[in-house]
């Protein structure tokens, strides 16, 4: 099995138990925005600029927490396991449109999903393991999804 290292970013609505996920083109799979590092790239440095690619939203940097490091199944590339660094953001970057979330780039569809519970899979539309299995139940173990 072959291992892809992103970093990726939790946004959480502020009024509903929502998280902001997106759909790369040609994929049916639902997952944190974020990406692969370029050379000499960090962890942080990576979802910056993905965010910039992905939403065209420039990230406040003293607003990043690590969430943690998470592997799970790739949910676009068979025999792939991901390996995600994953960043939380206190609030929402401020060029964030909530309601009319803009996406640039691979980036075919944006849009906030329900955490508890996340929709189950469907033929047409399904959620990342990583963000599934991983990170949303370590959103839930650091408090981050209390009501």
């Amino acid at each position: 099995m072959n291992d892809i290292r992103v970093s990726a970013l939790v946004l959480l609505h502020p009024r509903r138990r929502e998280l902001l996920m997106v759909r790369k083109a040609g994929t049916t799979s639902f997952m944190l925005p974020g990406g692969k590092p370029e050379a000499g790239e960090t962890a942080e440095d990576t979802i910056v600029r993905e965010i910039t690619e992905e939403l065209g939203l420039d990230l406040d940097r003293h607003r990043l927490h690590a969430l943690g490091t998470f592997a799970a199944a790739a949910a676009n590339e068979a025999d792939h396991r991901v390996i995600g660094d994953v960043f939380c953001y206190d609030g929402l970057p401020e060029a964030l449109d909530a309601d009319n979330v803009a996406h640039l780039a691979e980036i075919a569809e944006a849009g906030w999903f329900p955490i508890s519970p996340l929709p189950a899979d469907t033929e047409t539309r399904q959620f990342a393991p990583l963000t599934r299995n991983e990170v949303i139940p370590a959103l839930h173990a650091a408090g981050k999804l209390a009501s």
